[in-house]
């Protein structure tokens, strides 16, 4: 009960006001009922109709035959209401009135109370937000929200012409994880819709996502439409520096952060994270001019991994060219969110790889701040970052950051 004090609040509060309702008119004293006329006087209004009846049809108002019917009427009220007359009303004393009203006040909550509890669902006054606090942490195993993003699936493959509602099934997409069905409902939109930079950006972001974080290629492509379109879009700034990083080019991200830095007022929030970010890329913060490049971390370092994944030969037939592969690291004794990640197709195997630090998906995880790392595998044959039933893996052995010519062999079925 103390979880829901508003609750109970509210439900004293129905209760005590039913009781007024009911109770207030019992305690009142009933004024006193005039006693009901007695037989005189109701013959006495019968003779009066009477005479009118007989003056009616002395004046010829009326002829014979309805003064005969008109007496039958008044002689049928006259003997119901001889008939029917009433008693008067039985006197309820005032202990009977405060009685009755008490067992009332007492009574009513206690049988209220019985009910609820006999049927209705107090556990759901707690259950409702859990159930909440669930389907945030993870919308895609909600299967309310499932059905609803299918469901809008289903009446766009019935009206495909609705521009709006692909881009907002692309996004319901990128919610629940599934990158490449979001990329496919962002191209639709963009067929449909006027050009946009901010679709743009939700579009490169989902094609990133389902390569593995990666910018490169498509990503990049989107996010320059973006900056033609708008060209002080600050999402796409960012995320088109983070591609310039991503293929080793500092100039052009120092000058994409330098240009997003300005546009930000003196008290944003992002202002140290452009910072970093600048930092990082070899530019001093908050200056316009940067300075000469830092040179590229080289693999040699302890700011990456690199290695090559192979098949097993048993395996290799059960690999499609269509496959979806995903490659990353991770820590062995900590999350197992990737450090690092890549994305390739099922006809790039065998493949060399190179994790670093720059494929991180969070900038508090990465392999340099790791003290082990063990590389990842997985031959996916639904295209999905979740490992399925049926798809194909292996996993190298625990290296240190660094580490070079590590071997990762793809040698069993996900079971």
């Amino acid at each position: 009960m103390a979880s829901s004090p508003l609750f109970w609040l509210i439900a004293l509060a129905l209760v005590a006001g039913i009781l007024a309702w009911v109770v207030t008119p019992l305690l009142r004293r009933s004024p006193k009922v005039e006693a009901p006329a007695d037989e005189s006087a109701t013959t006495a209004v019968y003779r009066d109709h009477k005479r009118q009846v007989e003056a009616d049809l002395a004046a010829g108002a009326i002829t014979a035959e309805e003064r005969d019917a008109a007496l039958a009427e008044i002689t049928r009220r006259f003997g119901e209401e001889l008939a029917t007359a009433r008693e008067p009303a039985p006197h309820v004393g005032e202990r009977t009135r405060w009685i009755a009203a008490m067992a009332l006040v007492a009574c009513v909550p206690v049988v209220a109370g019985v009910l609820y509890v006999m049927l209705g669902n107090p556990a759901a006054i707690n259950a409702a937000p859990a159930a909440a606090t669930s389907a945030q942490a993870d919308p895609a195993s909600d299967p309310q929200i499932v059905a609803m993003v299918d469901q809008l699936a289903k009446r766009l493959q019935a009206n495909p012409e609705d521009g709006e509602g692909w881009a907002l099934l692309g996004r319901s997409y990128r919610v629940l994880n599934r990158y490449d069905a979001a990329s496919m409902a962002y191209n639709e939109a963009s067929k449909r819709l006027p050009p946009s930079a901010p679709l743009y950006v939700e579009w490169a972001e989902a094609v990133a996502q389902a390569q593995g974080r990666s910018l490169a290629g498509q990503p990049t492509e989107l996010l320059e439409r973006a900056i033609k379109l708008e060209p002080e879009n600050a999402k796409a700034l960012a995320l088109v520096g983070a591609a310039a990083m991503e293929r080793g080019d500092r100039a052009a991200a120092i000058a994409s952060w330098t240009k997003l830095r300005a546009l930000l007022p003196p008290n944003s929030p992002q202002l140290r994270q452009i910072d970093d970010a600048l930092a990082q890329a070899g530019s001093t913060p908050g200056k316009a001019e940067p300075t000469p490049a830092a040179p590229r971390a080289e693999a040699t370092g302890g700011t990456s991994v690199t290695g090559r994944v192979e098949v097993d030969a048993k395996l290799a037939k059960n690999i499609a060219p269509g496959d979806t592969v995903f490659i990353f690291a991770r820590d062995p004794e900590g999350s197992r969110m990737p450090l690092a990640a890549m994305k390739l197709r099922g006809s790039d195997l065998p493949r060399a790889f190179a994790l670093t630090d720059e494929m991180a998906m969070s900038p508090a995880a990465t392999i340099s701040k790791a003290g082990k790392v063990v590389i990842e595998a997985r031959v996916s044959k639904s295209g999905d970052v979740k490992p399925q039933s049926g798809d194909l893996a292996g996993t190298s052995a625990t290296v240190n950051p660094g580490a070079k010519d590590v071997r990762v062999t793809i040698d069993r079925v996900v079971p």
